[in-house]
């Protein structure tokens, strides 16, 4: 099955189970799993940051890192199509009892400086208080500008605000824009870094920031239930992407540029985005479900009724792209699209 609806569904190598398998384990609740502490010693560093804590999810990582900024009755800014608003079920408010702010994004992913500078909040008790502003990286596929993430950071820190970023993708960010990660984190006083997408891991994403800001967010996680007991066999993964898979990321955003380049002749296909490994693409409605159902019966997963995003992985290879395009191809032609 060639799976293009998210590289979420990536599965793990032979060998990174092997590395789970043989890393020593200890309760990390009590903090002695040797495989965490080395993991999130050296994440830390990768990322300059003084520490760095392991989650189950990137969701989790995400609302501990609100939580650990923000108190009850407060508001953190942030993009109406950003994970941490729109698709993690509302965990800030309903958790964190935090405010969001939305501000519609711009085309690239970004938050206008004029329109976060209006969202803040003056000094009153009338009003929730303004305590952060969260980004995205990448967003949509799109790597947010560098300049931009200054400009944005610098205008926060000015008004305040501490500073938080979703990085559920930034090691495509990374790849694609050839910048160091720690250069990537370097503006925010915290990130989020999931390992269970394009970097191959069954589960885990990790949060990092000051230590003073790691240790609250210790407390918080255990709250919400992320408190785990030999977790050694999730950061092993972890670490395993960091030293094997990272590079790899390079073919995901050149296959999807291919994959990309090929739709677009379709004549009942328009891409309309193509950004890391990521393309959205606009296709007739009548022609919706009788083409989800034939990729089906080719063996093919495409979730078009959801923003009709493909996604590719390391679970793609240059002969699946062959195949999605010779089978999209044979679909139109069979239907004769004008």
């Amino acid at each position: 099955m060639i799976d293009l609806r998210s590289d979420t569904v990536t599965r793990p190598s032979a060998a990174m189970l092997e590395a789970m398998m043989s890393a020593p384990t200890g309760d990390d609740v009590w903090g002695d799993d040797p495989t965490v502490n080395a993991f999130q010693e050296h994440l830390a560093t990768l990322t300059g940051k003084q520490a760095a804590l392991l989650f189950p999810s990137g969701t989790q990582s995400n609302l501990v890192g609100l939580m650990a900024h923000c108190e009850r009755g407060d508001e953190y800014i942030v993009g109406q199509s950003a994970h941490t608003y729109r698709y993690e079920g509302g965990g800030a408010a309903v958790l964190g009892s935090i405010q969001p702010q939305p501000i519609e994004n711009a085309s690239d992913g970004s938050l206008p400086l004029e329109k976060i500078s209006e969202a803040i909040k003056q000094d009153d008790f009338h009003f929730a208080r303004t305590r952060l502003l969260a980004l995205e990286n990448t967003i949509g596929g799109k790597v947010l500008p560098e300049a931009y993430v200054h400009q944005a950071t610098e205008l926060a820190r000015s008004r305040g605000l501490a500073t938080h970023l979703d990085g559920a993708r930034i090691f495509n960010a990374a790849v694609a824009s050839q910048v160091p990660l720690e250069q990537l984190c370097r503006p925010f006083d915290s990130v989020s870094l999931c390992f269970s997408k394009g970097m191959g891991t069954p589960i885990g994403s990790a949060l990092v920031g000051s230590r003073t800001l790691i240790e609250r967010a210790r407390r918080w996680r255990k709250v919400v239930g992320g408190g785990m007991r030999q977790a050694g066999i999730i950061a092993a993964a972890c670490q395993y992407a960091l030293d094997h898979n990272l590079q790899d990321l390079a073919d995901d955003h050149r296959r999807a540029a291919r994959l990309a380049e090929g739709l677009a002749a379709l004549p009942g296909v328009e891409v309309t985005s193509q950004a890391t490994n990521m393309l959205f693409v606009r296709i007739s409605e009548e022609h919706v479900r009788p083409l989800s159902t034939w990729l089906k019966q080719h063996d093919i997963l495409i979730e078009l009724l959801y923003a009709t995003r493909l996604v590719v992985h390391r679970d793609i290879d240059d002969a699946d792209i062959d195949k999605v395009l010779d089978v999209m191809t044979a679909y139109f032609k069979q239907h004769a699209v004008a």
